[in-house]
């Protein structure tokens, strides 16, 4: 019996496995997407994790780096500060020391008040008053700042002659000085023995005060004579009385050294 060719109505109809191979592409499909879609979506989110985690960590290094930076700032301006206190003490020490160096000359000019008579080394009363009140307070001053130092008197007189007497300073200085005999008896023949003379006086005076013996002074007198001016340079040849070349000059010198 010949088949026919014309296939039955529900043959024909029959679409269901087509479809159904459709949906579980379409599936398929759509479940591709939803995977890349979720992988995109964690991948970003890594991204952007990390992104925010080295900016973290980039903040943070800046912070510390700013935070350093302010530190070295006030590091220097410390340093500044010391560097500019020790050249401000450099700058003093440098001025202690040159005035030291040079140390001050208390001078003790002749006038109407406090002079010698001349020809003669001994103290007038009202130089003897200003030695108790003035001189010796001065000295006890000056004294603070040149401790071990010596205090060298030295006599000047100015450029007239003496003549007529003989000196005897070199036969009886020694006994004078030890406390064997008076400075009246003294004779000088020069301007360079009045100078000492006087120079003298001024040291016998100083080193009976107690004061200063406590402060452990040591005091030595010199003669200039006529040598020197006000100014400590040489003096012209001149014969007539001058009062202000007749002066009493104290210094304080550092003690010798031997080299």
């Amino acid at each position: 019996m010949r088949q026919s060719r014309y296939k039955t109505s529900d043959e024909e109809l029959n679409v269901w496995p087509a479809f159904t191979d459709l949906m579980s592409n379409a599936f398929m499909i759509l479940s591709l997407f939803l995977i890349l879609a979720i992988i995109k979506s964690v991948f970003v989110q890594s991204v952007s994790e990390a992104n925010a985690s080295r900016s973290e960590r980039l903040e943070r290094q800046l912070q510390q780096r700013s935070n350093r930076v302010s530190d070295l700032e006030g590091e220097i301006a410390r340093l500044k500060g010391q560097l500019k206190q020790r050249s401000s003490n450099i700058t003093q020490l440098q001025q202690e020391i040159e005035r030291l160096k040079s140390p001050p000359v208390i001078v003790l000019r002749d006038s109407t008040e406090r002079r010698f008579e001349s020809g003669s080394a001994e103290l007038s009363p009202q130089l003897n008053q200003f030695i108790e009140e003035e001189l010796i307070e001065q000295i006890k001053i000056q004294a603070q700042d040149y401790q071990n130092y010596i205090v060298e008197v030295i006599g000047h007189t100015d450029g007239q002659v003496n003549t007529g007497n003989y000196s005897n300073l070199d036969s009886n200085l020694e006994q004078v000085i030890q406390g064997n005999e008076s400075l009246n008896q003294l004779i000088p023949g020069s301007n360079a023995d009045l100078g000492l003379m006087r120079a003298l006086a001024v040291v016998n005076k100083l080193q009976d005060n107690q004061e200063l013996q406590a402060l452990g002074l040591k005091f030595k007198a010199y003669s200039a004579a006529q040598l020197y001016d006000t100014s400590g340079d040489y003096a012209p040849q001149n014969r007539s009385a001058n009062p202000n070349r007749r002066r009493i000059e104290i210094r304080f010198t550092p003690p010798a050294e031997e080299r």
